[in-house]
Formats: C-alpha cells, sequence, structure tokens
C-alpha cells in the first residue's frame, strides 16, 4: 500500500513546518517545505513586507505540484507545507492528485501572531499576518479537508492528523 500524500496548509505561523516534519517522520515519508520552492524573487519580496500576487503564486504553486506528482509516481507518499490560501490555489496543487489529504491548520489570530512573532530569522515579517488572514479563503466540506486546531502541543495536532488520514497505528 502506498505511504499518504498529505499537504498541511494554513496562514504563516500556523505551525505547518513543525507539524508536517512531525507528520513525515510519523509516516517514513519524505518533507518538503513550500517555502524552499519559492524563487528568490518572491523572497525577496515578503522579506521587504510585500505580499505575494497571484501571478508570484503561480510557478511556485506548479513546483510544489510536480513534488507531489514525484512522490506519487514513486510510491513513497510524502508531506509537504503549503499555505494554500485560495481556493483557487488549493484546486491547482489538488488537480489530477486525488490522493492528497488536504489537513488544515487552523487557529485565531491572536494566537498564530504571537507564535509568529516569536520565530527567529524567517523571511515572513509578522506585519504579514494581517494579509494572510484576508487571503485566506476557510476550506468549504466539499474539499474534503481535514481541519485541525493550532491550539494543542504538534505531537498531538499529529496524532489527530494521522487519524483523520486513517494511518494511526
Amino acid at each position: 500500500m502506498a505511504k499518504p500524500l498529505v499537504l498541511v496548509m494554513g496562514v504563516s505561523g500556523a505551525g505547518k513546518s513543525t507539524v508536517g516534519t512531525l507528520l513525515a517522520t510519523r509516516l517514513g515519508a519524505p518533507f518538503a517545505d513550500a517555502d524552499a520552492f519559492h524563487p528568490p524573487a518572491n523572497i525577496a519580496k515578503m522579506s521587504r513586507g510585500e505580499p505575494l500576487v497571484d501571478d508570484d503564486r503561480w510557478p511556485w504553486l506548479d513546483a510544489i505540484g510536480v513534488w507531489l506528482d514525484a512522490r506519487a509516481a514513486a510510491g513513497e507518499g510524502g508531506v509537504v507545507t503549503c499555505s494554500a490560501l485560495k481556493r483557487a490555489y488549493r484546486d491547482r496543487l489538488l488537480a489530477g492528485r486525488p490522493a492528497v489529504r488536504l489537513v488544515h491548520l487552523s487557529g485565531d489570530a491572536a494566537l498564530i501572531g504571537a507564535r509568529q512573532a516569536a520565530r527567529p530569522d524567517h523571511f515572513m515579517p509578522a506585519s504579514l499576518m494581517a494579509s494572510q488572514f484576508a487571503t485566506l479563503e476557510v476550506p468549504g466540506e466539499a474539499e474534503g479537508v481535514i481541519t485541525l486546531s493550532v491550539e494543542p502541543l504538534p505531537e498531538a495536532i499529529v496524532e489527530a492528523a494521522l487519524l483523520a488520514i486513517g494511518a494511526a497505528g
């Protein structure tokens, strides 16, 4: 049986990298952070405090899709993080990839803002958090998303994710 393919989504500071890394370890699958797929121009733009626009995001999303396709072809599964804030971004990432499970890390702005402000040396400044929440189109039931609160400890979030994707045990 092929290992699961999981896309962990949420606003910046929701814990995608932490949860994604732990989840990949538990699944024995490769992990990739969406930040690694950004071209230098995107990182420079965000570092200046400028939010990305859709034209900045399409090549980035496509690169993440290529990674997912490679993991699926190899049958090794994988976990990748991506903010995937808009339905159009999720549609692009999931198109032709029915095996990918979408896990949304959800929390209120105060909690996520406090966590984001505490992150050392991240290129995305906390000042962009408002734009992240403004852009977020909360996934609907029709998207088959697994929504998990960011309030518990990361290990508890991973346990809930494993149960929801049927990979616990």
